[in-house]
């Protein structure tokens, strides 16, 4: 009887370990502060479908301005063309700006938004960050014009679909700014392919 009780407590001891080891190793990853945002307002507005919609446009925006502003820092530091660094000086200061409305809108809707670079834009980051030279200014010129027609969208659609009125406005009145850095960045590439 003693050896049986003995042996179940091995078998048991054993399998705490296997669970407290598992358990460790599944820490080490960080959770992309999008989704953690995402599922924070998923929680809060699971019945509200129409303030999980606004939600989601309003963590969109937040990470692209988070994107915009590190990669906008980054062509001010790397690149060696002086409108590139121009360029990247007026994202981080444009884009710093817009963070700052979105985060008081976020607040006053009550919702969660990603206040660190996401894993899509740290990979983004990382690609361009890769690159040095002509190759770095035309990969940058690149990513603002792919990144600003994708954003434009966005706001368009929120422009005319969001539920939330003031989220609806505040989409309306950023569209010809994002389509002024498009403008921009399409002029920047053009110069750049003449090198």
């Amino acid at each position: 009887m003693k050896k049986l009780l003995l042996a179940g407590k091995a078998i048991l001891g054993a399998a705490l370990i296997i669970i407290f080891l598992q358990s460790c190793k599944n820490e080490t990853k960080q959770e992309d502060p999008k989704e953690v945002a995402e599922d924070a307002n998923e929680t809060k507005f699971d019945s509200i479908d129409s303030k999980e919609d606004d939600s989601e446009f309003l963590v969109d925006q937040a990470e692209i301005n988070l994107a915009e502003i590190e990669i906008g820092k980054l062509a001010q530091t790397k690149s060696t063309n002086a409108e590139v660094k121009k360029f990247g000086k007026m994202l981080v200061d444009e884009h710093t700006k817009s963070a700052s409305e979105v985060s008081a809108l976020a607040k006053a809707k009550n919702f969660t938004l990603p206040t660190s670079l996401t894993e899509e834009g740290q990979e983004e980051y990382n690609k361009l960050n890769e690159k040095s030279g002509v190759d770095f200014d035309k990969k940058f010129a690149d990513m603002m014009i792919d990144g600003h027609e994708k954003a434009i969208k966005k706001l368009e659609k929120a422009a005319k679909d969001a539920n939330d009125q003031e989220v609806r406005t505040w989409a309306s009145n950023n569209i010809a700014g994002l389509t002024a850095h498009l403008e921009h960045a399409k002029m920047l590439k053009q110069n750049l392919d003449k090198k």
